[in-house]
């Protein structure tokens, strides 16, 4: 059975994520972000320095065709609003929610959180990994610290990364590719 999962922006979560669906056997990615590659983005997202000036979405599905070339990977250029979020994923069996503003993170749980399994982000900044935990929040799943914002803490690869590696554990546990995952 294939699985395609919808990334719901494609910086630190979102190419992380990507990336180790793609290393783990997951067969179709749909990319949605509006966003180009930025210096700053290197340090914590899957581009490199060549890929500045690009759009992420584009650059990701170059980054991740060279993992596995046979990945089905659909790019899709654009801002995701509340006018057009349903239609964008209307053919993802579950979309990965990798926003940074708060506004758009809520928009996307209320309009899909509904009708398809969302796996999101909350607490992403900082450095402590003690207090990363997974929530259920009826068919979807936060992951996170729930209290470390961006606004208020910088950002560093090895707390982003844990969290991505949580959420694509997560996918996984749903593609029933690994079992017995704590959710709190």
């Amino acid at each position: 059975m294939t699985i395609k999962v919808g990334i719901a922006g494609a910086g630190g979560i979102g190419s992380n994520v990507a990336a180790n669906l793609v290393r783990s056997g997951i067969d179709g990615l749909k990319i949605i972000d509006f966003d180009r590659v930025e210096r700053s983005n290197l340090n914590r997202q899957f581009y490199f320095a060549d890929q500045i000036g690009q759009f992420k979405t584009e650059a990701l599905a170059e980054n991740l065709g060279r993992i596995r070339p046979d990945t089905q990977i659909e790019v899709v250029s654009t801002r995701i609003t509340a006018a057009n979020c349903r239609s964008l994923f209307t053919d993802c069996d579950l979309v990965v929610e990798g926003f940074d503003r708060q506004e758009d993170k809520k928009m996307l749980l209320e309009l899909l959180g509904t009708e398809k399994i969302v796996i999101s982000a909350c607490g992403i900044a900082g450095s402590d990994l003690t207090a990363i935990r997974t929530r259920r929040l009826g068919a979807s799943f936060i992951v996170g610290d729930f209290t470390t914002d961006a606004a208020r803490a910088p950002l560093f690869a090895h707390k982003v990364g844990t969290i991505a590696n949580h959420m694509s554990a997560l996918i996984l546990r749903h593609r029933g590719m690994i079992h017995d995952l704590p959710i709190c």
